[in-house]
């Protein structure tokens, strides 16, 4: 019984696939009404030739019935013909054709056999040729479906030779013979045609699959090429091809552009906080809610890490943009909220309007240093490049320039600032201060040079002239007397740069003489590196100050996180602390908490008396500022140092003041 059901199953639905279904039914939809046609004509000719020997019934009325039912299944493979067609359509269209082909085939073998006992032999061999020739036609036009074609030539074949095999004619029996001759010969051709038909579908599928994963490849490389993968908004690519395109075409019609670079602001603390997955999650958010705001006609991007861009092409002048970057300002600084709590973001913004002769460099650059004066100046607002901020940026360009190509070992200098300690009465240690003289440029401020050196990658190699005369004046200054040298957050960021420093100090005669400073900003870039950073450089037996405490984030996480000596209070709280009470609970505080954690501190800008009595006061001790001496050469600071014994603090104080 199984084999009788899966022959069954293989005859009625067979196992196609979609593909060959579809193939099957568009290649039947011409050569079934013909074969319908077929049929007819050869029925209606038999019934002709049998009108005058046979019943009525059997010339007339059947020949009708069967022409009624071959002109309705031509009129349905027509019109279904003409329509789109679905697999499942497709599917139940041959279903229908296996099962109403045989009884069709039936219903003509019964008819044409039952004419046989009437007329002459010639009538009689008609009989033959009709079924002959007819199940050759039927099983050529049903090539393409072998269930059809095989059950059609079984139904007509079979009574075929039964009844002419058995007839005793010698003449009909040789007929029957190249019949089935004829019908195993087609049938082995309908098997090997069906195979290639098969082979050839399933070819033409899998060239087609083929060609919809390379085009879907194409595709994702396209997305990787130009979105940003982890947001899914335009990346830097496609943000330059389409500034150059944008920008061509608004010269072109005596138009202007504006474009604003958004940064988020201490974004690297929300990374430290809540994760690297949830500072992503944060940027995906930003990323929509900036997408979704953006000007109509407008293209946002994310250039990189937590910057974005935006070419606005409509409404450039300052009045639209200011408002444009109000409610870019406030649509990101609204709260997100995230599984471990809830993240507050800010952005800086910095628009730039083009010109007739702007270039996609020069707006860029526009926009991105007025994006780098609202971080510093204004953190959460927006800035528009002004023609003062132009002069201002080709005096920076020209300073980049000559820092790029400036011979450092002669052109920095370093000056020492004394650290007093006041309960000794005596200076304790130098903070080491670079200083850039250009041969070109003059004298630069620090405050220029330095926030320069960073955005350039350069300050790397100023840290290592800076630390090598560092190295040699500690030779010279007397046993208790240490230096503090600042270390940047690309120093203690980078691996190579820790290095480089590390080797400095063990190729130095007294490498314990060398203190370093780092700033809390260094340390929100990456909190472990900082630490392992720091952790390298206490096995040198250098002591290690956190710098400008209290102006950075999570400052009491960073005094517990890292092995420091010293903590650095900013001159803004001791610039205050006569005559505000906040800034002198908080001094207070922060010394009470260093002496509780076993740390020394160290007050920051002091420049008056009654600033120095006021935090020796609240416990103060090692204090430095102008009051105690300017930053000063490194021949005067080896000087004083030899002048640094001295029996009290007042008389410390005098000397120290009379030397500067």
């Amino acid at each position: 019984m199984s084999v009788f059901r899966q022959f069954c199953r293989n005859l009625f639905s067979g196992n196609a696939t979609a593909e060959l279904t579809l193939a099957q039914w568009n290649a039947l939809r011409l050569q079934v009404p013909l074969m319908y046609i077929m049929l007819l004509t050869n029925s209606v000719i038999l019934a002709a030739t049998h009108y005058a020997v046979a019943p009525h019934a059997l010339t007339l009325i059947v020949p009708a019935v069967l022409t009624i039912l071959c002109t309705l299944r031509i009129f349905v493979w027509i019109r279904d013909g003409k329509r789109p067609v679905t697999v499942e359509k497709a599917r139940r269209g041959l279903r229908m054709l296996v099962i109403l082909g045989p009884l069709l085939a039936a219903g003509f073998t019964w008819w044409s056999l039952s004419l046989f006992p009437y007329g002459d032999q010639y009538q009689q061999s008609h009989v033959a040729f009709f079924m002959g020739i007819t199940v050759i036609g039927c099983m050529f036009c049903l090539l393409r479906v072998r269930q059809a074609a095989l059950a059609i030539s079984a139904i007509v074949i079979i009574p075929f030779l039964l009844v002419f095999g058995l007839a005793g004619e010698p003449t009909l029996l040789a007929i029957a013979v190249n019949m089935l001759l004829v019908t195993a010969t087609l049938t082995v051709i309908l098997f090997g045609n069906y195979r290639d038909f098969a082979g050839l579908v399933a070819s033409r599928t899998a060239i087609t699959q083929k060609q919809a994963e390379t085009q879907a490849l194409l595709e994702e490389n396209h997305r990787l090429a130009w979105l940003d993968s982890l947001t899914g908004v335009p990346n830097r690519r496609s943000f330059h091809q389409t500034l150059d395109t944008c920008l061509s075409e608004a010269s072109a019609g005596g138009r202007s552009l504006a474009l604003a670079r958004l940064n988020l602001d201490a974004f690297k603390a929300i990374n430290e906080v809540f994760g690297q997955m949830m500072g992503d999650q944060v940027l995906r958010e930003i990323a929509q809610r900036l997408d979704r705001a953006k000007p109509a006609r407008s293209f946002f991007a994310r250039l990189d890490s937590d910057n974005f861009a935006l070419i606005v092409t409509e409404n450039t002048d300052a009045k639209s943009l200011e408002r444009l970057g109000k409610r870019l300002c406030d649509i990101v600084s609204q709260p997100i909220t995230l599984v471990q709590g809830t993240a507050h973001v800010t952005a800086s913004i910095g628009f730039a309007a083009s010109s007739t002769d702007a270039t996609p460099e020069t707006l860029f650059d526009h926009a991105d240093y007025a994006s780098w004066l609202a971080k510093r100046d204004m953190r959460g607002r927006w800035m528009i490049f002004s023609a003062i901020d132009a002069h201002d940026l080709r005096q920076i360009r020209r300073m980049e320039q000559m820092l790029h190509a400036a011979d450092l070992d002669k052109e920095i200098y370093i000056l020492l600032q004394p650290q007093f300690d006041v309960s000794i009465g005596q200076t304790t240690g130098f903070e080491v201060l670079a200083r850039w003289r250009s041969p070109h440029l003059g004298e630069v401020s620090p405050a220029d040079f330095i926030p320069m050196a960073e955005r350039m990658g350069q300050i790397g190699r100023i840290t290592q002239v800076v630390l090598r005369k560092a190295i040699e004046v500690s030779k010279d200054l007397p046993r208790g007397v240490r230096l503090s040298v600042n270390l940047s957050a690309h120093d203690i960021g980078s691996d190579s740069a820790v290095d480089a420093v590390i080797a400095l100090m063990e190729a130095a005669p007294q490498p314990t003489r060398i203190d370093f400073e780092i700033t809390e900003t260094a340390v929100l870039r990456d909190l472990h590196q900082a630490k392992e950073a720091v952790s390298r450089l206490l096995n040198l037996g250098s002591r290690i100050s956190l710098d400008d405490f209290g102006t950075g984030h999570s400052s009491l996480t960073h005094v517990q996180r890292l092995p420091l000596h010293r903590i650095k209070i900013d001159r803004s709280f001791v610039k205050e602390v006569t005559t505000d009470l906040t800034s002198r609970a908080i001094v207070k505080t922060v010394v009470d908490l260093c002496r509780n954690l076993g740390m020394s501190c160290v007050f920051e800008g002091i420049e008056t008396q009654a600033q120095l009595d006021a935090l020796v006061a609240l416990g103060g001790s090692v204090m430095q500022g102008y009051f105690f001496g300017k930053p000063m050469s490194v021949e005067l600071a080896l000087a004083h140092a030899e002048r640094n014994g001295v029996s009290s603090p007042s008389d410390a104080l005098y000397r120290l003041d009379t030397a500067s």
